[in-house]
């Protein structure tokens, strides 16, 4: 580019050289080639294959049976070893090798364009490691920050002990210089504990993980993967920051923001400025003014709460036998691989049940049923449980706690775009007759969290207390009714035939856009 100003300049061309051009050059200058830093993100999983090949491929043993601290003991004594450990040929899976290769173009690439490489399903200080290894082999020659992500209920309930262990070790004390960032999932945790559980779980994790770094003297910062839907953790800004526990937003946080999500607060440079703004002021408010951390009788009350809940849940999605027909019957989830959403597959194994789909489609395909199971259940069996055993409590919790009450003013909101009629409807088309009960059981079960929370909030119907978005949602529902109508019939063509035109399979795609459209936080 400077070669192109110089030369305009020598042939006398000024004006042209000192437009856009020396413009563009300034900003080069300024911000670099690239816009923002890239994160890498590939499973823990994943890792664990290629050093487990690698093991046995040196007759060490399997690294994927060695207990973890082998694994530990075994990851250290490589990272300070100044002697390569990948052979420069050896067989190994083509799995193995795309991991080896995203490494190798990591090590080649400048620093300043990336961030961060995030271990999904993150489990043990053991995964943390492995990263650093594998890019050191790969010709690394900087410290790249490697970002656990905590996401099903038990990696969360575990994270506090992986990020202790860590923060003790002194290679890797050295090597994060007291930085870090760790990733709280809002997505799997939600899809294995329900969102009631899986709520607590993320703020306790928080709590605990501030706690030790203030101990091992780390800059923490928290990075909450969430997504449009309340179930993968979305929700108004605002009263997400104003929840978050005492001491975790210390001037800066990280979010994700994803689907039509980011078209909706960043599409137009007016909407994106005020997107960014409201980031900014609820960032100064929670670390300025942080709420005070919930009393000893709010955290027994809702640790039994949480424990009601999962049982609630888990005794649906896991235990009843039914559940896994009736959602694939019910929903699109087949039909989701349609759409051009997302940048990976839909299930972690192509040969996997529910517990293997994405969070994503998980969320998606009951949102387009109007039912958005994943938000609320479990939740009933909550609230019953306090109602009965300290409804005092409960009401205190819901006037003085804004993490629990804007808890509520979610699932309320959930509440308010669910149909139970529409939801009906699609049973009726698509469903087996024998799988009905099941569905009579979920419905009957959403009524009554309604009722539960029409009490607890002294009102008489859904969302009496934000008429503006109670009339928002009634004025969509003239333009989302049809849709969901039209997409049900599609679907039960579709299944009978086992096949579909190109126009009614454009239909269909089309169908699925606008409700997701229509219901606005679905990504």
């Amino acid at each position: 580019m400077l070669l192109c100003y110089r030369s305009l300049k020598d042939v006398g061309l000024d004006f042209v050289a000192n437009g856009p051009l020396i413009d563009t050059i300034r900003r080069i200058y300024c911000f670099g080639i690239n816009l923002v830093p890239l994160d890498i993100r590939q499973d823990g999983e994943r890792h664990i294959q290629v050093l487990d090949e690698l093991t046995q491929y040196l007759d060490m043993g399997s690294y994927r049976e060695w207990e973890e601290g082998k694994r530990q003991e075994f990851l250290l004594e490589q990272l300070a070893s100044k002697r390569p450990l990948l052979p420069l040929k050896w067989p190994v899976s083509a799995d193995s090798q795309e991991v080896l290769d995203t490494c190798r173009v990591i090590a080649s690439e400048p620093r300043e364009t990336l961030s961060h490489y995030i271990i999904s399903m993150a489990q043990q200080p053991s995964d943390v490691l492995a990263v650093a290894l594998l890019l050191k082999e790969c010709g690394m020659t900087w410290n790249m920050p490697v970002v656990p992500l905590f996401e099903t209920l038990d990696d969360l309930d575990r994270a506090p002990v992986v990020m202790d262990r860590l923060w003790q070790l002194p290679w890797y004390r050295s090597y994060t210089e007291g930085q870090h960032t760790v990733m709280i999932g809002y997505s799997d945790s939600a899809k294995d504990a329900g969102k009631f559980a899986a709520t607590w779980a993320q703020y306790k994790a928080q709590e605990q993980l501030v706690s030790l770094a203030e101990k091992h003297n780390v800059d923490l910062m928290l990075f909450h993967g969430r997504g449009g839907t309340v179930g993968r953790g979305g929700g108004p800004l605002e009263k997400a920051m104003a929840s978050q526990p005492p001491g975790s937003v210390r001037g800066k946080i990280r979010v994700t923001e994803q689907g039509e999500m980011i078209r909706y607060k960043f599409g137009l440079p007016k909407i994106a400025f005020k997107s960014l703004s409201a980031y900014v002021t609820a960032t100064l408010r929670a670390t300025l003014s942080p709420h005070d951390a919930p009393n000893a009788e709010w955290r027994d009350l809702i640790e039994r709460m949480a424990t009601a809940s999962l049982e609630g849940y888990r005794s649906i999605v896991r235990g009843h036998p039914q559940f896994v027909p009736y959602f694939r019957s019910l929903t699109p989830e087949q039909e989701l691989n349609k759409l051009a959403l997302g940048s990976r597959p839909a299930k972690r194994k192509a040969s996997g049940g529910v517990e293997s789909l994405r969070a994503i489609p998980w969320v998606f395909a009951w949102t387009q049923v109007r039912l958005n199971l994943p938000a609320w259940l479990g939740v009933r069996q909550a609230l019953e449980y306090a109602q009965k055993e300290d409804p005092a409590t409960l009401k205190i919790m819901m006037a003085e706690w804004p993490f629990f009450s804007a808890f509520v003013d979610l699932i309320e909101m959930v509440l308010g775009k669910a149909d139970i009629e529409i939801c009906q409807y699609y049973e009726k088309q698509l469903v087996p007759a024998e799988l009905h009960d099941l569905g009579h059981q979920l419905r009957v079960d959403l009524k009554t969290l309604e009722n539960l929370l029409n009490e607890l909030k002294g009102q008489s119907k859904l969302l009496d207390s934000d008429p503006t978005l109670q009339s928002t949602i009634e004025v969509r529902k003239p333009y989302i009714d049809p849709l969901n109508f039209l997409q049900a019939e599609l679907i039960k063509r579709e299944r009978k035939a086992g096949s579909i035109s190109s126009d009614l399979d454009r239909a269909l795609k089309v169908t699925m856009a606008g409700i997701a459209a229509g219901m606005r936080n679905t990504g």
